[in-house]
């Protein structure tokens, strides 16, 4: 039975995850940089530990500090929220070897996920319908140019290891292709540390719907409902609606 969670993260989502702890009596534990000593989630946390300086990549992003906050603070189990180490492998990895229960996806799971162009042909293997596009990662330009070619224009070269719109160009013709693949691929490099890319049929003026799926290690799987994120800048969401609508 967990009875005290370390939050490794920050403002609104951090605030959610302690006043769930206070609804279930148990004891919540933030982490905050200098810069956020006086934060509203660290103040209304049980406790609280310091990080580190107030840049994230010295306090939040610093896997070794969030673990020893967990250990000294005698935690059974790390929320990471969203963002920060919450899609880290390598973190879910430390908890695990220093006993600690990472409230998320396994390491397995989330390297399989992260990587998108192997994401798709797992879903592939599981029947569900893809966008047609390439079968993995697209080695270079000209296997890009001929698989544009057998889809037909536009179609979107995408990171492997992408989110939030980066590592992401349009491509509408033949002329583009070579521009575009070295930039998103110098992009994704940049963002995430990788710049595979794959490619996929542009779909043009979709409704991008997306489901929550909740599930534990028992089994037991929940989806809470879907949200219409349609309205994008750049290929990154700026409205979400919940419940979906097919009109408009």
């Amino acid at each position: 039975m967990i009875s005290r969670i370390l939050i490794a993260n920050r403002g609104e989502v951090a605030l959610r995850v302690i006043r769930a702890c206070k609804e279930l009596g148990i004891t919540s534990v933030a982490v905050y940089s200098e810069a956020d000593v006086q934060s509203l989630h660290t103040l209304e946390a049980d406790e609280k530990v310091c990080i580190g300086p107030g840049p994230v990549v010295e306090s939040y992003l610093r896997i070794p500090c969030i673990i020893g906050a967990a250990e000294i603070t005698g935690c059974d189990a790390i929320h990471p929220g969203y963002g920060f180490l919450a899609e880290n492998p390598d973190f879910v990895e430390a908890c695990e070897e220093n006993d600690l229960i990472f409230i998320g996806p396994s390491a397995g799971i989330m390297r399989r996920m992260g990587d998108k162009s192997l994401a798709k042909q797992i879903m592939k293997q599981a029947r569900i319908p893809v966008i047609p596009g390439s079968d993995g990662a697209v080695a270079d330009v000209a296997e890009a140019s001929r698989l544009a070619q057998e889809f037909g224009y536009p179609v979107l070269m995408k990171a492997s290891a992408g989110g939030g719109g980066r590592g992401m160009r349009m491509v509408e013709g033949p002329e583009q292709m070579e521009k575009a693949f070295n930039m998103a691929s110098s992009e994704a490099e940049t963002a995430f540390g990788d710049g595979t890319m794959y490619l996929e049929k542009a779909v043009l003026n979709p409704h991008h719907v997306e489901v929550q799926v909740l599930a534990d290690k028992a089994g037991s799987v929940l989806t809470l409902g879907e949200r219409d994120c349609s309205i994008q800048r750049r290929h990154q969401k700026l409205l979400e609606e919940s419940p979906f609508t097919a009109a408009g």
